[in-house]
This record gives C-alpha cells, sequence and structure tokens, in this order.
C-alpha cells in the first residue's frame, strides 16, 4: 500500500537520488532537461510515493513548456524504485498525476517515451511536435486533457517563460 502526495521541498534530493538510481548516467544531459532547467515543477503535480514505513518507492514530476504558442504539461521524469518495480507503482502515479492536472487547467501533456508502454495511459505520437535534438520523433507522445486538446497544435517545444 502506497501513500500518494505532492512532493514537497524536503522531498527533492530523495527524489533526486532516486532518479539517479533509476537512469542512466548523464541522464541531465537529455534534451528534455535543457526545458526543465531553471523552471520549477508545477505545483501540485509532482508526486511522491511512499510505503506504510514512508520508504520513497515512486516520484512523478511535470513541467510547463509551449509548443508553439500553446502552453502544454511534459511529464517526466517518472521513476519507480528497483526493489519495487512490477507492482504497478508507475501507472499509479502517472493515472493519479493525470487525474489532477485538468482540474488544474491544463488541456494537453506530452513526454518523451516508449509508445506501447505509455499507450495503455492514453499516449499516443504527435506529428508536428518537435522535442529539441537528439529527440527520435517516434518517442514524442502527448495526451488530450480536454476534446481535441492537441488538434492543430505544432512547433518547437520550448522552454516556459511564465512566472
Amino acid at each position: 500500500m502506497y501513500r500518494l502526495t505532492v512532493e514537497q521541498d524536503a522531498d527533492w534530493w530523495e527524489v533526486e537520488a532516486l532518479y539517479d538510481l533509476c537512469f542512466a548516467p548523464g541522464r541531465e544531459a537529455l534534451s528534455s532537461y535543457r526545458l526543465r532547467d531553471g523552471v520549477p515543477p508545477v505545483a501540485g503535480l509532482s508526486l511522491v510515493a511512499r510505503d506504510g514505513d514512508g520508504v520513497l518507492g515512486g516520484a512523478i514530476r511535470y513541467w510547463p513548456v509551449h509548443v508553439g504558442t500553446e502552453d502544454a504539461l511534459l511529464l517526466g521524469p517518472v521513476a519507480v524504485h528497483p526493489t519495487r518495480q512490477g507492482e504497478g507503482l508507475g501507472g499509479l502515479l502517472i493515472r493519479d498525476s493525470l487525474m489532477l492536472a485538468q482540474p488544474l487547467g491544463w488541456t494537453r501533456v506530452m513526454l518523451v517515451g516508449d509508445e506501447p508502454y505509455y499507450r495503455r495511459f492514453g499516449f499516443s505520437r504527435l506529428y508536428g511536435v518537435v522535442m529539441p535534438p537528439p529527440t527520435n520523433p517516434d518517442r514524442v507522445l502527448g495526451q488530450d486533457l480536454a476534446p481535441d486538446a492537441w488538434q492543430g497544435v505544432t512547433g518547437d517545444v520550448i522552454r516556459w517563460d511564465k512566472g
């Protein structure tokens, strides 16, 4: 049994250590990190999952970005501690956090990932949405949080510039 809570400042370094454990060295060199650097995660959407003893089992973060002239959420990273994988915790983090996004006024979400995995959560390939290189365009996925929210949205994904 896990308890999901909104990530707090006190969770930051523990979550960063989890991401370091789960992802390859140099993860911060990925193009998506250039969109995140110096931009705070979206308040209320970045979650941590802790077991009954308070041990961190997983975490998910969201970042605001622009796609052309439109606003979007960038999901990721999402990570589950290696000893907790296979328990459905990643899916729980994704589903529950997505349910929180629309009431906060977000209409579209995107990520860079494997479509066969993320399809189960409603993600599909975005055509015409361009992540900074060297991102494989086949891995740029999106989901509508409001009807047809991605319809007609194209362009470069750029850093958030709103305060």
